[in-house]
This record gives C-alpha cells, sequence and structure tokens, in this order.
C-alpha cells in the first residue's frame, strides 16, 4: 500500500507582504492573519487607500496672486482651497510657511465667513478679499492653536493666509487690490 505523503511546499509572498513582515515582525503577522499573506495585503491596501483619500499636506493646485499696495506690487505663491476638505483643513499641522507663500481659500461665492487656528501651529495673516479683488479686512499675527472665531466683517469672496506679520511688513492694508483670475472682469 501507498502512503500519501504531505509535501509543504512555500508560495512565495508578493513584495509588499516581505515588507509588512520586516516592519511588524513575522510573529506579530502570525498572529494577527494566521500567516496568511492575503490577509495582510487586503490590510495593506484598506491602509494605502484611507490615506490616499486624505487631503494631507496641501491644496490641489498652485498659482500665483499679486497684491497691490501703496508700497509696491506683491507676489505669493498660493495653494487653492476650493473643496470643503481643503478649506477645512488649511494650514493645519504645517511647522513653516516660508515668505512669498500662502494658502487661498476660494468661498465660490460672496458671503460672511469665519476662520479659526485649531491645529494650526504658526502664526498666520487672514486677508479677507471681496469678490472685486478688494482687502475687506485683515488678521494680523493670529494666534496659533486657537479655537476663536475670526469674523470676515462682512460678504467676502476669498481669504488669503500668509505667514504672520506679512501684511505690516510688507504694507499691505485694507482697500488694496487682489490680483488672480479669481477676481477677474469684476
Amino acid at each position: 500500500m501507498f502512503r500519501r505523503r504531505a509535501v509543504k511546499f512555500k508560495v512565495w509572498d508578493p513584495p509588499w507582504v516581505l515588507a509588512l513582515e520586516r516592519f511588524a515582525g513575522r510573529a506579530v503577522l502570525r498572529r494577527c492573519f494566521g500567516g496568511r499573506g492575503s490577509d495582510a495585503a487586503i490590510v495593506l491596501i484598506f491602509l494605502a487607500t484611507c490615506l490616499a483619500t486624505v487631503p494631507w499636506v496641501c491644496a490641489a493646485e498652485v498659482q500665483n496672486l499679486e497684491i497691490v499696495s501703496q508700497s509696491g506690487v506683491h507676489v505669493f505663491s498660493v495653494e487653492l482651497a476650493t473643496t470643503d476638505e481643503e478649506r477645512e483643513r488649511g494650514l493645519m499641522f504645517r511647522k513653516e510657511l516660508p515668505d512669498g507663500h500662502g494658502m487661498l481659500f476660494d468661498f465660490e461665492t460672496e458671503r460672511s465667513v469665519a476662520m479659526w487656528m485649531k491645529n494650526t501651529l504658526i502664526p498666520l495673516d487672514m486677508i479677507f478679499i471681496r469678490a472685486d479683488g478688494r482687502i475687506s479686512n485683515i488678521a494680523e499675527s493670529t494666534e496659533p492653536m486657537s479655537t476663536r472665531i475670526i469674523p470676515s466683517r462682512g460678504a467676502v469672496r476669498a481669504v488669503l493666509e500668509v505667514a504672520g506679520g506679512t501684511a505690516k511688513r510688507l504694507g499691505i492694508e485694507v482697500g488694496d487690490r487682489v490680483a488672480h483670475p479669481m477676481f477677474r472682469g469684476r
């Protein structure tokens, strides 16, 4: 009589499973997934999908914006925040904002808005801009990590956030004109 002998063979794990084994350790993976590489792959794909859907570091698009003041023309490279998710996240968790850079929040229509500094680590100047491109209000050097509400004090189309102290340093004032395609034809 012939006895059938069980033959064990190794199915090569995909690279992401091997990377997970190196990161978490083989014993942890076996404990969590019973040694099944497919379960580990599913968890890895799930985590990658979650991370890909979060707007992590910056808004979707960067454009130039100019502010024309009595002291001259000041050019900024601004990230556009046009979706609810981008506007909600804003410049949260950033540790620095270089001079000449900022974020432009587009509210699509002119309306009263309110901002805050929750989870924002650096002081910012908030420049509130009407639909015609004129600056209507400036909140200078706002307090980091504060939940205090900062109102627009009137209807605005957009808010420009730049590094704290920029408006004073460059002589930007209420009534100055902002040049950007968002304000074109007004």
